[in-house]
C-alpha cells in the first residue's frame, strides 16, 4: 500500500510538472508577445543581418525577448535570417512573428519621374530601397546590357518609364534594372509602337522629343501642340531650335548639373555640342531628361496644325504664343524679351 501511494504521488507530481512545462511552452509559442500601441510596426532587415542584429532591432517591440529567441532557434530562423521589409502586427505571438519574418517579405513602392540623368535616377531609387546609388548606376551603365537591348549611354535613360512600381526593398541592382526593362516592354505595347511608326519615329526617338516637349511646357494640355511644332520642323528638315537642348548642352559640356539657367543667351546658341539643336538638325543623341508619360503620349498624338514657332506668353504665364510665320513669332518674341529684361533676368 505504501509503495502504491508513492507511485501515485510520483505520477501526480510528473503530471503537474508536465502540465506546468507544457503550459510554459504553449505560452512561449502562442501567447501575445508584442509591445507597441500601433496596429503594425514596419521593420527593415538589411542583407547580411545576423540573428543577434534582428533581436536587437526587435527588442523595443517585444514583451518577452527571451521567448522569441528560444522559438526562433527551435524553428531554425536564427540561422536563416532573410533580408527585406516586414510588418509586425500588434498582438502577434512568437510563432506568428517568426512566420512573418521567414516568409512575408513585403514589397515597397518605388516612384521616380523627371530625372535628368542616370545619376539622378540612381539616387532617387536608392532613397527608396536598400541599394546605394553607385550599385544601381553601375548596372544602369552596363554597356553590354545596353548594347544587347538596343541602347547606349545617351539613350539609356529612355528605358526607364516614370511611374510607381512594386519591388522588394532588398531587390538586387540587376533585378531592378531587369524589371524596368520588362516594364519598358509593357509600356511600349503594339499600340504605342504602331503610333510611333505612323509618325516616322522609333520609341527612343519619341522619348527624346518628348523630353524636349516636357521641358518646354508644364501644361499637359499644351504639350500636343508643342509636339506638333517640332514635328512640323522635323518634316521640313528644319533645326528644332529648342532652348532646353541648349541648356542641357551647357550643363553637360561644363559638367555642372546643378547650374540654374533661366535665360538662354545668343552666345549660347553657338555652342558646339551635339545636343545643341540650334547647331544641328534633327533630334539630339538622346533625351535631355526623363519625360513623363503625358509628354510621350503628346508626341505620339501630336496636334496637326501649321505652327512652326512658339514663345512664352507673358500675359498668360505657363502657356505659349504660337505662330505660323517668323514675322508673327518675332513680334511675340519681342514682347517676351522686353518682359524678361524688365524683370532683370540676365542668366
Amino acid at each position: 500500500m505504501y509503495i502504491k501511494k508513492i507511485l501515485l504521488l510520483i505520477v501526480a507530481i510528473t503530471l503537474i510538472v508536465g502540465s506546468i512545462f507544457s503550459y510554459t511552452i504553449y505560452n512561449k509559442i502562442f501567447d501575445s508577445n508584442t509591445n507597441f500601441d500601433e496596429v503594425t510596426k514596419e521593420v527593415l532587415i538589411p542583407t547580411g543581418t545576423t540573428f543577434n542584429d534582428v533581436v536587437t532591432k526587435l527588442t523595443p517591440y517585444l514583451r518577452d525577448v527571451k521567448s522569441f529567441e528560444w522559438l526562433a532557434k527551435k524553428k531554425g530562423y536564427a540561422t536563416r535570417v532573410k533580408p527585406g521589409k516586414y510588418v509586425l502586427i500588434k498582438g502577434s505571438n512568437n510563432n506568428e512573428l517568426i512566420t512573418n519574418l521567414r516568409s512575408r517579405n513585403i514589397p515597397v513602392k518605388v516612384s521616380f519621374n523627371n530625372q535628368e540623368r542616370l545619376e539622378n535616377l540612381a539616387g532617387r531609387v536608392a532613397e527608396q530601397i536598400e541599394l546605394d546609388s553607385l550599385a544601381l548606376l553601375q548596372v544602369f551603365k552596363d554597356e553590354k546590357f545596353l548594347k544587347e537591348h538596343g541602347f547606349n549611354l545617351n539613350t539609356a535613360i529612355s528605358m526607364y518609364v516614370p511611374n510607381s512600381y512594386q519591388v522588394f526593398w532588398n531587390i538586387s541592382a540587376e533585378a531592378f534594372r531587369d524589371k524596368m526593362w520588362k516594364e519598358y516592354g509593357y509600356f511600349w505595347n503594339d499600340k504605342r509602337k504602331g503610333k510611333a511608326e505612323a509618325i516616322g519615329l522609333k520609341p527612343k526617338e519619341v522619348v527624346a522629343l518628348a523630353s524636349i516637349v516636357h521641358k518646354e511646357t508644364v501644361k499637359i494640355k499644351e504639350r500636343p501642340r508643342v509636339a506638333g511644332v517640332y514635328m512640323n520642323r522635323l518634316k521640313l528638315g528644319m533645326k528644332l531650335d529648342a532652348d532646353p537642348t541648349v541648356i542641357y548642352a551647357l550643363k553637360k559640356s561644363e559638367n555642372k548639373w546643378d547650374r540654374v539657367i533661366k535665360r538662354v543667351l545668343r552666345k549660347d546658341l553657338k555652342l558646339e555640342h551635339p545636343y545643341n539643336t540650334y547647331k544641328y538638325k534633327g533630334l539630339p543623341p538622346g533625351p535631355i531628361a526623363m519625360p513623363d508619360i503625358s509628354a510621350v503620349d503628346a508626341v505620339l498624338n501630336y496636334e496637326k496644325h501649321d505652327y512652326f514657332y512658339f514663345v512664352a506668353d507673358v500675359e498668360n504665364f505657363g502657356f505659349h504664343k504660337f505662330s505660323k510665320s517668323l514675322r508673327q513669332h518675332n513680334n511675340y518674341s519681342s514682347k517676351y524679351h522686353k518682359w524678361v529684361n524688365s524683370k532683370g533676368i540676365k542668366r
